[in-house]
């Protein structure tokens, strides 16, 4: 067949090269940003993903895969396309859908034979029959057209692997022919497939997204508690990572969740249940403590210093997690405004992710190529992302390199016991 992508982001990109690579079918990933698709042509990746540069350039050498802007060559000829667009949060917390709106008129007015269209991209509820019947609404030819759900479960920094070993595929359909196609374009993958109607397939993924951020805002609230009454959080997490009904991940007590699925799925969900008439108390309740659970540990320093007012802070990792240069909703970012305001002079050092905060801050902050410049002279600093390279830094510098050894740590990557023996002065997540 050949299967056309729309859109060359995580989604879209890990989606194309994976499919390319298991072969079977001639595959065309579609890009309005020219920059982005001779990037992708040379073998070089627009984004930072575990294994995902090899992948393109294994992909193009096979020759099975081709980076296009030209969106009509693109949709003319496919018997397949892939919508994987971003569907970025408005203000009142719903999903825009401005972005696949526009991708469904460009196959509407481009595509010349019958065509089935895959949402992959995270959308409310009822979203595939609204692009169907769009599609159908601004057809230039008399062609047929169906649309099916196939959401992604992808985390960022496993991306390629998650692809590959996905614990099952989820396909919603609303037709034999649909089914049918669905399946023929997986059938070099040997995972467990959930077929479905559209509408439980959508549900589907905002019912695993959510209920992973629900997961860490529980754990983040016993978490604080945990402080409370002298217990530790990791000695918690522990015991009820052996309980089978319960499992041992997203056990990780921390400064809040980021990236951009769990902040953008969990209100789209929340406001999408209001405008039903019905609210989702467990979600709205994983929402609220997420926002606090971000400042929990700036808001502490603020208890301990009389002002931020001109000395040094050090934010040690800015991405929402490791092994992704994504800053979208990450802690960081609500952190160093904070600190701005109260005129701190920010010194921050990520692995990978400092061009993106350059993005946002400019040249408000002083961006440092290691950790040690990151710390030297400051008078505190913040942990915002548990990257193996603070993980396995040599804690003896924060007391030798700071101007004071005072360390919020808000991913708990160190040992309290180790912190104090050199000592520094460390503050952490539900742990005593």
């Amino acid at each position: 067949m050949k299967i056309a992508i729309a859109g060359t982001g995580y989604v879209g990109l890990v989606t194309g090269v994976c499919l390319a690579d298991k072969g079977g079918h001639n595959i065309i990933c579609v890009d309005v940003n020219e920059e982005k698709i001779n990037m992708l042509k040379s073998g070089k990746s627009p984004i930072y993903e575990k294994d995902l540069d090899e992948l393109i350039l294994k992909t193009n050498r096979q020759g099975n895969i081709e980076y296009t802007s030209n969106y009509e060559c693109a949709y003319s000829d496919a018997d397949v396309v892939f919508i994987a667009v971003g569907t970025p949060e408005r203000s009142d917390g719903s999903a825009n859908l401005d972005y696949i709106k526009g991708v469904a008129k460009q196959i509407a007015v481009s595509a010349e034979k019958d065509i089935l269209v895959i949402v992959k991209s995270t959308v409310p509820i009822g979203t595939n029959e609204y692009i169907e019947n769009y599609i159908k609404s601004q057809l230039k030819n008399n062609i047929k057209v169906e649309v099916a759900s196939n959401p992604e479960f992808l985390a960022q920094g496993t991306a390629v692997r998650d692809t590959f070993e996905a614990s099952r595929i989820v396909i919603g359909v609303e037709s034999k022919w649909a089914e049918n196609i669905m399946l023929d374009i997986y059938k070099n993958f040997e995972n467990p497939k959930v077929i479905t109607n559209r509408n439980s397939a959508e549900m589907i993924k905002y019912a695993c997204n959510d209920f992973l951020a629900l997961k860490v805002s529980y754990m983040n609230d016993i978490a604080n508690l945990c402080e409370i009454v002298g217990a530790n959080i990791e000695d918690v997490a522990e015991g009820m990572s052996y309980d089978d009904r319960i499992g041992k991940n997203f056990l990780k007590a921390g400064i809040g969740y980021g990236g951009s699925c769990f902040p953008k799925d969990t209100k789209a969900l929340h406001w999408l249940s209001n405008s039903n008439g019905y609210e989702l108390k467990t979600i709205k309740a994983a929402i609220e403590v997420n926002e606090i659970q971000k400042l929990k540990l700036v808001k502490k320093s603020a208890q301990i210093v009389d002002s931020f007012d001109g000395i040094k802070v050090s934010i040690l990792g800015l991405t929402y997690k490791p092994d992704t240069d994504d800053l979208r909703e990450a802690p960081s970012i609500v952190n160093i405004k904070y600190l701005l305001e109260r005129n701190a002079k920010i010194h921050v050092f990520d692995p990978v992710g400092m061009e993106n905060a350059k993005k946002i801050f400019g040249d408000q902050i002083y961006y440092e190529d290691s950790i040690e410049s990151a710390i030297d002279d400051s008078e505190m600093c913040f942990i915002m992302t548990e990257w193996e390279q603070i993980k396995e830094f040599d804690i003896n510098k924060y007391k030798k390199l700071m101007k004071k050894p005072l360390v919020f740590d808000g991913r708990n990557c160190y040992k309290i016991e180790d912190m104090k023996k050199v000592g520094v002065e460390y503050y952490s997540i539900g742990r005593v």
